[in-house]
């Protein structure tokens, strides 16, 4: 398991989480932390919102899927489902950025 891939996870019902923990905590711990995701079917596609990232088959995922960077979710890497793919790079920066603002951290 590494950092950025995106997993299944039960998390309200199944859907994709994306792993966000640092590489050291997943190899040590048996928790983890994930952001949330809600796959779009085509009939309900929107553009994302301020707090969330749009991943898509860049990303490994068969549909677009919108990452929500404003609440972490900890879960037993146990729990976690197949996995469904691995965030791109050109995305991980601008998932890091609305993870900082939906937040508010020290006000940033």
């Amino acid at each position: 398991m590494k950092a950025w891939e995106i997993y299944t996870a039960d998390i309200f019902g199944e859907h994709p989480c994306v792993v966000v923990s640092c590489q050291a905590r997943i190899d040590a711990k048996p928790e983890i932390v994930v952001l949330g995701c809600r796959t779009m079917r085509p009939a309900n596609e929107r553009e994302p919102r301020a707090n969330e990232v749009l991943l898509d088959e860049a990303d490994g995922l068969a549909l677009k899927t919108l990452c929500r960077c404003d609440l972490l979710f900890t879960v037993e890497k146990v729990k976690l489902g197949r996995c469904r793919g691995r965030v791109a790079p050109a995305r991980r920066t601008e998932i890091a950025r609305r993870i900082i603002q939906g937040l508010a951290i020290a006000g940033l």
